[in-house]
């Protein structure tokens, strides 16, 4: 029969062993003895029914079980100390915690945050990026900025992206004022993850036919920007990720037709949050940056 676990006891102590992967170091951290962080520890596993750590003379090393379980306490703490610290800082309209993905972050809203902020100055930003969905419920997240296949007539979208085909103006050859169609087999194409979108943009112009380098791939679109900026090649890209480097002239767009792509990019807002001052000001603010910058992709 599963033991419950009666008391959470041991778990900071757990935690922090596992990130050091030494209780000396942990007992560092939290001004403890290494001694009395091994007994939290050793407490903690006669609890569990199973061991943490493997003890080595010298160093200690995490169980498979110790593994998983270490992921979880990890998370589980984080958001507890985000949400402590939310609660020690007062107002809770004086907060707005944003998640989206790193590209965009990196690339758009980071850049632009500063709009914003000057608007309201009161605000503490804090923008967490990862590519995977964070949860909302937690408390951890007031607003997201997501990123989904959108159909047809859906509303709610704030922006609907495009891939569009960029350069550097280091490409160009003297005395040439822009890259065109013809030119994409003088280059490696750049791509993020597959080829497919850059074989449906040739095929859409009628120019698949020809020796095209497909050799090389990145991980997200903030890196295939940068790798574009960097002149190795032309880069088939988000819209909305290249935007500011388009606008900077850090980037030159390929004049062509685009191939068909159903993403684009919506808010999502934390149960209980949606009419919370902080969260009207944000909504409002992007649905103006996303126009501007959907114009500006309808116009190209």
């Amino acid at each position: 029969m599963d033991k419950p676990l009666r008391s959470l006891s041991g778990l900071v102590d757990f935690d922090c062993a596992a990130r050091w992967g030494s209780f000396k170091q942990a007992a560092q951290e939290l001004h403890k003895t290494p001694a009395a962080v091994s007994l939290q520890v050793k407490q903690l596993e006669e609890a569990l029914g199973f061991e943490l750590f493997v003890r080595h003379p010298r160093h200690i090393a995490l169980t498979d079980k110790g593994q998983e379980l270490a992921v979880t306490v990890n998370r589980m703490l984080l958001d507890l100390r985000t949400k402590v610290a939310a609660l020690q800082g007062g107002d809770e309209e004086k907060t707005l915690r944003i998640s989206t993905t790193h590209s965009l972050a990196i690339k758009w809203l980071v850049p632009r945050i500063s709009r914003f902020t000057k608007l309201y100055p009161e605000l503490d930003i804090r923008i967490d990026s990862s590519d995977k969905i964070m949860s909302m419920e937690d408390g951890s997240v007031d607003v997201a900025l997501r990123f989904y296949n959108v159909d047809n007539g859906e509303g709610g979208v704030l922006f609907r992206d495009r891939l569009v085909a960029v350069y550097s103006p280091a490409l160009l050859a003297p005395g040439q004022t822009e890259l065109t169609l013809a030119d994409l087999q003088r280059f490696p194409l750049l791509f993020d993850n597959a080829s497919d979108d850059w074989i449906k943009l040739l095929k859409e112009n009628g120019v698949l036919k020809g020796n095209y380098d497909l050799s090389r791939s990145y991980t997200n679109f903030a890196v295939l920007a940068q790798a574009a900026i960097a002149g190795q090649g032309v880069s088939l890209i988000s819209y909305a990720v290249a935007y500011e480097d388009i606008r900077s002239g850090a980037l030159l767009q390929l004049k062509c037709r685009s191939a068909p792509y159903p993403r684009g990019y919506r808010l999502m807002v934390a149960r209980g949050k949606e009419e919370m001052s902080k969260v009207k000001r944000f909504r409002a603010w992007l649905v103006e940056e996303t126009a501007e910058m959907q114009r500006a992709l309808d116009q190209a």
